[in-house]
């Protein structure tokens, strides 16, 4: 059951009138509870920048660079710099109608309840439900953008005109709908069940206005509603045809090696061919994507281990490097945050860490591809010829 009185207010995240409109309906309706969507983190986040707390720098750059916590790093990346140029355009901080929200409801005493799902569970399921290829093409444009001129941001700037992030989601959707559906279908259920939750009568809930139908659609029917347990359920990305095939490349590989060499094949052309294809255009990447050039001979080095090892990534060892170089400290990873522009991301270390990682990745990756029909192809042509 729903509170008796229940009023949703749906805002802009980073609108001037979709702030006054939740100061209004708050001390209008002083209510007994004031629902917010935000989770702890997102609200501590809030909290700290009112008071100026600097939040806490425990993270470490070896942590970062595994495949997913590196896709999460650059999506939240990614999302937090679309709402904060929106916000510089229409000179509102994002977030600010939840800060209002807040604090209004501590002038007239009512209750603060966060009723949105914890973002690492979000931004963890939505990556789980992403493919490799989704995430490869997510990944591609954001160093596309990085290493774009200024016409192509031009481009990408155009995409966060508006009021809300209604394109940015149209966008996620169009790139993949099961993440989509992670990022707003799933979190409206989950908001609809926290507020049938709740034992006050009167409640006001303030949450984005793309949520608002989705919300009052399961609160109307309830039994709609997934068991909390679906919602929050991390589970490991299912073992597919396309990852079995990905370790099953370099095994391939090398076993076509070794039976060369066993029936006597001359494979010194072929190992140096493969060793300067993998190794050379993992080099180009890491340069290509700002790189110095300790960090991309490292790359040159590693790839061809790395690309016949599955659990191994040239980029990861390049990334070091770089973050060697670089210097990287605690505050580039407060800064990652705070970027506000294509600029201040090419200025933050850990992001041009990142993007080194991805960009070696990428060229050792299609270097392997390369060798199979130039290299590999031709060996296995000479053994089944014996």
């Amino acid at each position: 059951m729903a509170p008796k009185l229940l009023e949703i207010i749906g805002t802009a995240h980073v609108s001037t009138k979709s702030i006054e409109k939740v100061r209004e309906a708050i001390l209008d309706k002083k209510p007994d509870v004031v629902a917010v969507e935000l989770c702890p983190s997102r609200y501590q986040n809030i909290i700290n920048q009112k008071y100026g707390i600097e939040p806490e720098k425990n993270i470490q750059i070896r942590d970062v660079l595994s495949s997913d916590k590196l896709t999460l790093f650059l999506v939240s990346g990614f999302l937090s710099y679309i709402q904060k140029k929106i916000g510089d355009e229409l000179g509102v901080k994002p977030g600010s109608e939840m800060m209002e929200a807040i604090t209004t409801a501590e002038e007239v005493g009512s209750r603060v309840v966060l009723i949105d799902r914890d973002i690492s569970i979000t931004l963890k399921r939505a990556l789980n439900k992403m493919s490799f290829f989704e995430k490869l093409k997510f990944v591609f444009g954001l160093i596309s953008s990085f290493l774009s001129n200024d016409e192509t941001i031009e481009n990408v700037d155009d995409m966060t005109k508006g009021e809300t992030l209604t394109d940015v989601m149209d966008y996620f959707q169009k790139m993949s709908p099961s993440a989509y559906d992670v990022l707003v279908t799933e979190r409206d259920a989950y908001m609809a069940k926290m507020l049938a939750e709740l034992n006050e009568e009167n409640v006001v809930a303030v949450v984005g206005a793309g949520h608002k139908k989705g919300i009052t659609e399961y609160l109307n029917n309830p039994e709609k509603i997934p068991p909390l347990y679906d919602l929050l359920n991390i589970q490991k990305s299912k073992f597919s045809v396309g990852k079995l095939i990905l370790f099953l490349i370099p095994v391939v590989l090398v076993g076509i090696f070794v039976l060369a060499l066993i029936n006597g094949i001359n494979i010194k052309t072929g190992l140096f061919e493969f060793i300067l294809l993998t190794g050379g255009l993992s080099f180009l990447g890491s340069i290509l994507s700002g790189s110095k050039i300790y960090s991309a001979i490292t790359a040159f080095l590693v790839a061809p281990i790395t690309s016949i090892h599955p659990l191994l990534a040239a980029g990861w060892f390049a990334g070091l490097v770089e973050a060697k170089i670089r210097k990287i400290n605690t505050d580039d990873f407060v800064e990652f945050g705070r970027c506000e522009s294509f600029k201040d991301f090419r200025q933050n270390n850990l992001f041009r860490v990142l993007i080194v990682v991805v960009g070696a990745n990428i060229g050792c990756s299609i270097g392997t591809l390369i060798s199979i029909p130039n290299v590999f192809l031709p060996l296995l042509s000479q053994l089944m010829g014996l």
